[in-house]
């Protein structure tokens, strides 16, 4: 039984001869997993296949000249279905506040509200900021005047000598920093000095007016005299018609050519061509009919008998004489442009008990 004590090391464990084929099995399986991939990755394109270098070279000649490549004509008369867009060069700018005061020189047919209402201001404002060429007389502008036009509502001030930031503000009852923090003003309010004639913008500012009207001229003999109130005055002591406390248009026209109703205008200015016929508002009795001072050129006047007057001005004739009786609608005049005016319109007034109303509280 020596022989079988001599048997070799594997037959006595034949699991260790099948060991090494195993690891040779999964060495080729690796390799050939890996050689798949590697060929899926170059039909992709993920991986460029390599190509001889000599290949490359023979197939790119720098000498040779570019190719030229014949282009498809463009045939125009072929109907091109699009939406057709307009360039449009213009592009929107933000309009930005104005922080000085501009000149205007006034054109024939202006007004101080209707310059004001062209700037977006309030009329006050323009003529409080000319009391020199107005003397805040809104019926002193005449053409080829030049206004200044401030940026903003409130008073545009020539400073004097003498003046400070507090008396100046407390006098057109506004706020100092008002003053002082306009970009405008070019104020610096860490050493606030402003120069004698430099003018300044107050914001928010206001002053009381100083009143051009002619007074109202009641009917009877009392007061009356042509010295006083002028050629177109006369005795209306014997009485005459009365009102009936309607009112109509006085003019053709019912839209107004120049200044509404407001503080420095206390009338409306009817559109009218120079020859219109200019009615009586109301019945009444004519107290003055005629030139007169003050800019209301050529005027009439009519007491109504019932507190209320009615007063026509800047007409180029009177068709009616003082102390008449005239009914409503009656002709008493025609429209002008006499007096201070820059253009032909109507000016009218309203009365009450000497009292200015608005026109548009009456009329229907």
């Amino acid at each position: 039984m020596q022989s079988g004590s001599n048997q070799s090391e594997a037959d006595k464990n034949p699991a260790s001869g099948s060991s090494w084929l195993t690891y040779l099995a999964w060495g080729i399986a690796v390799i050939m997993t890996a050689i798949m991939i590697y060929a899926i990755l170059v039909r992709t394109g993920v991986v460029a296949a390599e190509q001889p270098a000599q290949d490359a070279a023979e197939t790119l000649d720098l000498n040779e000249p570019p190719a030229i490549v014949q282009l498809p004509v463009f045939d125009s008369s072929e109907l091109v279905q699009a939406v057709l867009r307009q360039v449009n060069p213009r592009t929107i700018v933000p309009t930005r506040p104005r922080e000085e005061a501009v000149k205007y020189t006034v054109e024939a047919g202006d007004s101080v509200f209707g310059i004001a209402q062209y700037f977006n201001l309030a009329p006050e404002t323009v003529l409080w900021a000319n009391y020199e060429v107005l003397n805040d007389d809104p019926h002193l502008i005449s053409v080829g005047q030049e206004l200044y036009i401030p940026p903003t509502d409130g008073v545009l001030y020539k400073w004097k000598e003498g003046d400070t930031v507090e008396k100046v503000t407390g006098t057109f009852k506004a706020d100092p920093q008002d003053l002082l923090l306009w970009p405008g003003n070019d104020i610096d309010i860490t050493n606030p000095v402003i120069q004698p004639d430099q003018m300044v913008m107050i914001p928010g500012g206001e002053r009381e007016f100083r009143t051009w009207v002619v007074p109202t001229i009641p009917r009877g003999a009392a007061g009356v005299n042509t010295s006083i109130y002028g050629p177109g005055a006369c005795d209306t002591s014997a009485g005459g018609a009365f009102g009936s406390g309607t009112f109509i248009y006085p003019a053709p026209n019912t839209v107004l050519s120049g200044n509404d109703y407001w503080g420095g205008h206390l009338a409306l200015d009817f559109a009218a061509a120079t020859g219109d016929p200019i009615y009586a508002t109301d019945s009444g009795l004519v107290v003055y009919s005629g030139a007169v001072g003050g800019g209301y050129g050529i005027m009439v006047m009519i007491d109504h008998g019932n507190g209320y007057q009615s007063l026509y001005a800047h007409l180029s004739a009177t068709t009616v004489r003082c102390g008449a009786s005239v009914g409503q609608g009656a002709v008493i005049g025609r429209a002008g442009s006499t007096g201070n005016s820059t253009g032909p319109h109507l000016h009218f007034e309203i009365r009450y008990f000497g009292g200015f109303i608005n026109p548009w509280y009456v009329l229907p």
